[in-house]
Parts: structure tokens; sequence; C-alpha cells
């Protein structure tokens, strides 16, 4: 285990600004709104925040007020949070993140798990917290060959857990992260159960057959998802490396192609910024520029995309926080048949980011959850 520090140095700083500067636009979009992707207007403006106003130092160690470190699993450097508790029987729990997301998501919450007395909570709910970068995200290593997916980095969890002293732990994730946690669940090893706010499930043979409300409110769901939505996850399951070279090249396609899904997925009204500040937006596009990200991330969705597809059930206890503008909202009825649900919260408010958009809601559930298997 080597401890880890976020430092960019000043010629990246400097390389970032310069390339913001010199940024050839496209020409403005036909439309008054985003179905044509992240409009010009708005870009121009968060890029020239981004150069002029955004404190990236500032920013940085921000993120280092938590412990950071890098230990070698398979040959890949893997870094990660690891955030101990103060109290005496803390849960350790592992939480992982997705694609565009990174660490920076769990900024929010790390505090209020970690230490539950300091927000509101009982000393009895607290937890020792992992958050990893996955494999070609963040400061993660970039594998250099192929075998890196879910399966793989599922084990790998458990072997970083056992490594820092955890020999019964908790998962948590969402979009990849629910894969690699549902993936967790299925293996069992060390971990005691698992919680995920984005369920990974299946249409029933009931539901084609006699569809309730929730069921058609899913199908609709799932019918926009695949004509609007689906372009990022066919091009990065496909050709990632092509995908890479404008992403790792140009400062302003690796923010739109972030941030346009900050938009879509996000239970935002409308507008990113109603639910996230500029700089949290910009703080997670960092994690992908600095580290060149683009082409290195998106080789998961090469890797693994069908793990969203039907496999083994998952025995272990799960409980499951459903967010309503989830990007795909799976009733209660196709997850049974997947997971051995023990709790399931149906949220008033919130969309794919959980812990970024909904932080309390979040963490209420979680430690409600766990509650039940320490």
């Amino acid at each position: 285990m080597v401890p880890f520090r976020i430092a960019a140095t000043a010629d990246q700083v400097d390389d970032l600004k310069r390339r913001l500067a010199h940024t050839r636009w496209p020409e403005p979009e036909c439309v008054d709104d985003w179905s044509q992707g992240i409009p010009l207007a708005y870009t121009q403006e968060l890029a020239a925040y981004w150069a002029d106003g955004y404190d990236w130092r500032a920013r940085e160690e921000g993120l280092n007020r938590f412990p950071h470190f890098v230990t070698e699993i398979d040959d890949l450097d893997i870094h990660f949070i690891h955030q101990r508790s103060p109290h005496e029987g803390a849960f350790p729990l592992i939480i992982t993140h997705g694609w565009p997301g990174s660490i920076v998501e769990f900024a929010k919450i790390i505090g209020p798990l970690t230490d539950p007395t300091a927000h509101g909570g009982r000393a009895e709910d607290a937890f020792h917290v992992v958050c990893p970068s996955l494999p070609g995200y963040g400061f993660s290593g970039k594998p250099a060959r192929t075998g890196w997916g879910i399966e793989r980095i599922a084990t790998a969890w458990d072997t970083l857990m056992g490594r820092l002293g955890y020999q019964r732990y908790g998962a948590q994730g969402g979009d990849w992260g629910a894969a690699v946690t549902t993936q967790i669940g299925r293996n069992g090893y060390g971990c005691a159960a698992i919680h995920t706010n984005m369920p990974i499930g299946q249409p029933t043979a009931e539901s084609l057959q006699n569809p309730t409300d929730d069921d058609q409110r899913a199908f609709a769901a799932m019918k926009h998802y695949r004509k609007w939505e689906s372009g990022y996850s066919k091009q990065q399951s496909t050709r990632p490396q092509t995908l890479g070279y404008g992403l790792v090249d140009s400062p302003v396609a690796q923010l739109a192609w972030i941030v346009e899904k900050f938009w879509s997925w996000s239970d935002c009204d409308g507008h990113p910024e109603n639910v996230f500040s500029r700089d949290e937006l910009l703080d997670n596009v960092m994690l992908y520029w600095l580290t060149g990200a683009g082409a290195s991330s998106a080789r998961l969705y090469w890797e693994s995309f069908a793990a969203f597809g039907q496999r083994a059930p998952v025995s272990l206890p799960t409980g499951v926080a459903d967010f309503p503008k989830e990007i795909l909202r799976s009733p209660r009825s196709w997850c049974e048949p997947h997971y051995n649900i023990t709790r399931w919260t149906t949220m008033p408010r919130g969309g794919h980011f959980a812990a970024f958009e909904q932080p309390e809601l979040l963490v209420e559930d979680v430690r409600a959850f766990f509650a039940t298997v320490r």
C-alpha cells in the first residue's frame, strides 16, 4: 500500500489552458434544446470557466482531504480512497463508481458514512469506506491487455479488501459499480451483503404478456434509452480506441462527452447546474482529462457490456435504492429473480448519480440496509 496524493503538474494545468484557448468550435446546433447534444453556447461558457474561473488547486486540495493509496493487483496499479471510521465496530464498505463518474461522486457521502455522529447519525451506523478507481479510470493503471472485465475487477476488489484487513464487508455501487457489486455478490468470498442504486433486471414473462403500469413505464424508458441515449455505449463497446483519440486530445471533447450525460441522466429539471455546481462537474471531468482516460475508460464497455445481461442470481442479502430518474428503471418484479432483495426503497427524487445528486437519501438507505447484516 503506497500513499498517494493527487498532484497535477504545472505543465498539465498550462497545457489544459492552452488547448482550451485554441479550441476549434463547430457551428451551433439547429434546435433550441439538447436534443442534438450539449449546446454550443453552454459548452463555450463552461469551457471559458474551466480556463479562467475554475481553481483546480483548491479543488485538488479538497479531494486530497481523503487518504489516497495505490496498490498493485494482478500487475495493475489500483488507486483507492481508504477512509477509516473513528468509531469502534465500523463495518467495512467498498463503493464503486461507473462511467462517466469517478471517486469525485463520493466526496459528499464519505464523511457521513465514516463519522455518522458528526452528521446527525449514530455511531453504530459507521463504516470504514473504500472507494477504488476502476481500472483505466482516474489514477488507477490502464490495462495493456484484454481481460479486465467486471469478473476480474470483482475478484480484485475482494483482494483489495483482504489486504486492508477486511475479511467481512459490504459492497455498494451504481452504473459499472452496480455490475461490479452484483458480481461481488455472486462470488460471495468475504462479502456479506450488497446494495445498489442501479439493479440489473430483465423483463419477466408476465410483464411481456400482461404489463402493469410499472412495467409499461419501464418499457417506455427502455425504448427511449435505445432510441436516444445509447449511442455512447455502442461506440464505447465497439470502437473505444477510435473514440479515444478525440477525447484524449481535446479537453472540450472530453467535457462535452461527459457533461451531456450529467444533463441527461440526472434529476436536474433540464440543466445539470440545477443539481451540480460547475466546480463539481469539472472536478469529475478533470479526473478523465488529467489521466488521459478517454480510451481506457471506454474499454470497459468493450470488455463487459454484456455483463448487464442475464447471469447467475445473487443469493446474498441485497438492498436497492430505486431513484426515479435512473437511466433504466427495472421494477422490483424484474429484479427479484436476480437478487435476494431484502430492502427496496423507492426514492422521491434523484437520478443516475445517486451519491452526487442525493447524498443524504443514499446515506440513509445504506445505513438502514447494512444495519440488518452487521
